[in-house]
């Protein structure tokens, strides 16, 4: 039986992070292969949706993503920007969020530790990675307070 046997500085992940025994400072990110098994469903198509109803939506979204680092990641950067956006870019932001199917992607291109693909390569992206380099030094241990 074959067994694999992770580094202690490796982590495992939807993204498996995976290394070698014999390379202790890997940190190639592989990605496990696409499953045909497995359907994924489309975000609900929201045509009509008032401003201020998607503005909220969007927040609570940005919230509960069900994985900390973007919890605290989405959470602050929509505190500071989400009440300034227009429509167009309520629009790219509801499809970044909604879009991708795993949470961990849209951490690593926000990180930069992936490359963006151009479907989301946009202006709101641009926002979400200059807010993840925390220039200002912020404090983002808990989420704002509604």
């Amino acid at each position: 039986m074959n067994t694999l046997k992770l580094v202690s500085n490796c982590f495992l992940r939807p993204t498996f992070r995976l290394c070698s025994l014999t390379n202790r400072n890997a940190t190639t990110v592989i990605d496990p292969p696409d499953s045909p098994d497995i359907k994924i469903p489309s975000p609900k198509v929201r045509d009509n949706e008032p401003l201020e109803q998607r503005r909220a939506r969007l927040l609570y979204q940005s919230r509960k993503r069900g994985m900390l680092e973007n919890d605290l990641l989405l959470s602050t950067f929509v505190d500071k920007y989400l009440k300034s956006f227009t429509e167009s870019q309520l629009e790219q932001y509801d499809k970044l969020i909604n879009g991708p199917s795993n949470d961990w992607d849209i951490y690593y291109w926000a990180t930069e530790i992936k490359e963006t693909p151009k479907e989301y390569e946009h202006e709101i992206m641009k926002l979400l990675k200059e807010h993840c380099k925390n220039l200002n030094k912020e404090s983002r241990i808990r989420q704002p307070d509604l």
